[in-house]
């Protein structure tokens, strides 16, 4: 069996990739398989997934969504298709973790913050000049739904407090703590640990300035919980929040609610 864009067909030994160009995309002319770019004398193997694609051409909404996932590790999106991730606060953490989810097929967003874009915004979270003004929920799932139209996505315009988090969010799979006030990181924690037990939870803290990309670590620091961050540097007079080093965080998050989500954690 070989599925090719999709459609499953039989599988025959010695066939090719350009073998079946014209059958299934004419004029393709860039050839993904197991989520890696190939040659077209490529021989595929029985249960091979092959993409072909031709650059420049708008898919169909039907090719669209498997189109997005074609350079993905094998298995990885039914798994992650099915999940939910709560995202506390959308600034430059939230805005980089959700976009990175978007882009991997999480299933369901929930993102929740009170607060509208404005300028001083735009050096680090994932806002344009034209969304000033917006309130952040709507401008990021305005920005998500171009990256990704096949994610469900809720909103939650208000004010996070210990009392609300376990109510908005229960239900999700792994939640994300993204807020820049340490009295709501310490809120938000005490909040899942006392009534949201055995989601995951990934936060941060430490990662303020332009210091050593490697400083960053993630931390387990109990069962499901983890800490990204170098554990020092926070923000301060004359220690900005900057767009690389908040990142590198950003994405360490991401990457580590993936691996819960797969079980790797």
């Amino acid at each position: 069996m070989l599925k090719i864009n999709e459609k499953i067909i039989p599988y025959n030994d010695g066939i090719r990739v350009i073998d079946l160009v014209e059958t299934y995309k004419p004029g393709a002319d860039l050839f993904i398989v197991n989520g890696y770019p190939v040659s077209p004398d490529t021989i595929l193997a029985d249960n091979d997934i092959c993409c072909l694609i031709k650059r420049g051409e708008s898919p169909t909404a039907a090719e669209m969504e498997s189109l997005l996932v074609a350079r993905h590790t094998p298995g990885i999106h039914q798994a992650v298709k099915e999940a939910a991730v709560g995202i506390m606060g959308l600034g430059g953490l939230g805005t980089i973790v959700a976009g990175a989810l978007a882009r991997i097929g999480i299933g369901k967003l929930i993102l929740a913050d009170f607060d509208v874009v404005e300028p001083s915004n735009l050096n680090r979270q994932q806002y344009f000049i034209a969304q000033i003004g917006m309130r952040k929920t709507k401008a990021l799932k305005e920005n998500l739904l171009q990256m990704n139209p096949y994610i469900v996505i809720k909103t939650v315009d208000s004010r996070l407090t210990e009392e609300s988090i376990p109510e908005i969010f229960r239900g999700v799979d792994v939640l994300a703590e993204c807020f820049d006030d340490p009295v709501m990181k310490a809120a938000a924690l005490r909040a899942v640990l006392t009534n949201l037990p055995g989601i995951g939870y990934v936060g941060a803290s430490g990662l303020a300035g332009y210091g050593d990309n490697n400083a960053i670590r993630t931390q387990k620091i109990r069962e499901s919980v983890y800490i990204i961050g170098d554990g020092t540097s926070a923000a301060g007079p004359g220690y900005g929040l900057m767009a690389p080093r908040v990142g590198i965080a950003a994405h360490h998050q991401a990457n580590q609610i993936l691996r819960i989500l797969l079980g790797k954690a």
